[in-house]
């Protein structure tokens, strides 16, 4: 007989009362990244030895475009969430875990923004 009550099995809470949440997200991010990326590597590969405005114009197509901007997201918020869990787990001073896992936000914010701004830029002709 466990120690918790029906309600809470049911909904997997655990003493962090997060449950498999995060768990999820990156497992789900995991898979989102493999056909985001490899459309992406695909793109890439066969550009390779193209001229600037052929490469400017490839990547600014619609399909193209929302790929990468998807791989961005995905691969930004799965980075977050793995370093997440490193910070966490190996960090045990408390105000340092603070800052590193704002510093963590802060920067998958920053630097997917960015490149997600990039992006739309070359995708609506700027």
């Amino acid at each position: 007989m466990g120690m918790r009550a029906p309600l809470k099995n049911v909904r997997g809470l655990g003493s962090a009362k997060e449950g498999t949440t995060h768990w999820w997200y990156q497992k789900v991010t995991a898979i989102a990244l493999i056909p985001l990326f490899l459309i992406a590597l695909g793109c890439f590969i066969s550009l390779i030895g193209a001229e600037y405005t052929h490469v400017r114009y490839v990547l600014g197509q619609p399909f193209i475009s929302l790929v990468m901007l998807l791989l961005i997201v995905a691969m930004f918020y799965h980075l977050k969430l793995g370093m997440q869990v490193v910070i966490e787990d190996y960090i045990h001073t408390e105000s340092t875990k603070v800052f590193l896992l704002l510093l963590n936000s802060f920067f998958c914010a920053i630097v997917g923004l960015a490149s997600a701004l990039a992006i739309l830029k070359l995708a609506l002709g700027g």
